[in-house]
């Protein structure tokens, strides 16, 4: 996958699980980080289960990184809250 896939992954995918998690976006850069970061991290998680990871810029891998991001996301929360 191309540098501007995963930054276009990244964006729905980050848009979409700041949505699920906490109702509102955590601002343009910030889903777009989040969004690649919970790509890589759903890739893996599906892989060790058996399953495919990100295999391009489709439904499946936006299913992918959106559960990636969604667990990102929740991480993300619980260690921004303490500080």
């Amino acid at each position: 996958m191309g540098f501007l896939a995963w930054i276009v992954l990244g964006l729905i995918a980050g848009f979409i699980g700041s949505k699920i998690v906490n109702k509102s976006g955590e601002g343009l850069f910030l889903d777009i980080i989040l969004g690649i970061v919970g790509a890589v991290v759903g890739g893996y998680l599906f892989s060790l289960l058996g399953g495919h990871g990100v295999t391009g810029l489709n439904l499946y891998s936006i299913f992918v990184a959106v559960v990636g991001s969604i667990l990102v996301l929740v991480i993300y929360h619980a260690i921004a809250r303490r500080t």
